[in-house]
């Protein structure tokens, strides 16, 4: 039956989540034999699942590939199959499997270009299943690799940095200390330019973050400066509160646009909601925006007002 699964075609018009449950169920019919999937990887597999053999691992991994080679048959195209299994995993909504096979697949190698996509698809994973911490470290080898590799072009380096802080925002505004992570970022000379360049709507993150952030409210300025520039090509009612208060000193366009902060925060995937055990659920992050921007209207209308009546 599987010359007539339409599974092919009906992926190419779906979100790839969508096909999750597609992919499972053509397991479950077993339309293709598990023996096709796994021809391949399969040594290589098994060698991975026997905790023992796995010992023998070494942190070398030109010792690790000849070993293989030499000890268990295993060589070049059985790793590479085990990327094409993790993937296949990963599609299939097994991100633990994939997370491991990815990791391990890494260890072994030798392809640059192979490498930075299983970390791509590791962080992936991490981020499905909620792993914030190890998204984090996974997060930041990734930018390390991005910041160092030589690209085929000063474009491509570009979109990386792009991709980069748009999967950031998933552990950013899940991770503890996400809002740290996401100011010491994106004000990157680096990454605020990918953002002036081709992302102007990751200001918003941005500016939610110095908001919330009491600790980093020095950063306050250069946010600013950052807002005034790309007025023209990006502007919401968040960096419009922040413009109507620090460039206009126009107080009640200020509240109004507060008004409106309220809406977009909880109508913002990243802002209003955070995934919790596969769940969103609300935050106080709308509380801690209004708070914190009605602490900034009082001291910026004290600076500016030597005499307050306190009647009115």
């Amino acid at each position: 039956m599987s010359e007539h699964d339409l599974t092919a075609l009906m992926a190419a018009q779906l979100d790839r989540h969508l096909v999750f449950p597609l992919l499972e169920f053509l397991q479950e019919r077993q339309l293709y034999s598990e023996s096709e999937i796994l021809e391949a990887a399969a040594p290589l597999v098994a060698f991975l699942q026997n905790p023992q053999l796995v010992q023998e691992f070494r942190p070398d991994k030109q010792y690790n590939i000849h070993m293989l080679q030499e000890r268990y048959q295993i060589g070049p195209d059985q790793i590479e199959a085990l990327y094409q299994y993790a993937k296949f995993q990963f599609e299939c909504g097994n991100y633990s499997g994939a997370a491991d096979y990815l990791y391990q697949y890494r260890a072994l190698c030798t392809n640059s270009e192979r490498n930075v996509s299983a970390l791509w698809g590791k962080l992936a994973a991490e981020i499905l299943m909620q792993n914030w911490d190890v998204a984090l470290e996974e997060l930041n080898r990734l930018k390390e690799i991005i910041d160092s590799k030589n690209f085929s072009s000063p474009l491509n380096q570009l979109q990386n940095r792009i991709w980069l802080m748009h999967w950031a925002l998933f552990i950013f505004f899940n991770h503890e200390n996400g809002r740290n992570g996401i100011i010491d970022l994106f004000f990157q000379d680096r990454y605020l330019n990918a953002i002036q360049t081709n992302a102007h709507h990751l200001i918003r993150y941005l500016a939610t973050a110095v908001v919330v952030n009491k600790r980093r409210r020095n950063m306050l300025k250069e946010l600013i400066k950052v807002i005034q520039q790309e007025h023209h090509s990006y502007k919401d009612p968040v960096t419009e509160f922040l413009e109507c208060l620090y460039v206009n000193y126009d107080f009640d366009g200020a509240q109004q646009k507060l008004i409106e902060c309220e809406q977009v925060i909880l109508n913002d995937p990243f802002l209003g909601k955070r995934i919790e055990e596969g769940n969103f659920v609300s935050v106080p992050l709308r509380d801690e925006f209004l708070e914190n921007a009605r602490l900034f209207i009082f001291e910026t209308y004290c600076r500016i007002h030597r005499c307050i009546d306190i009647r009115s």
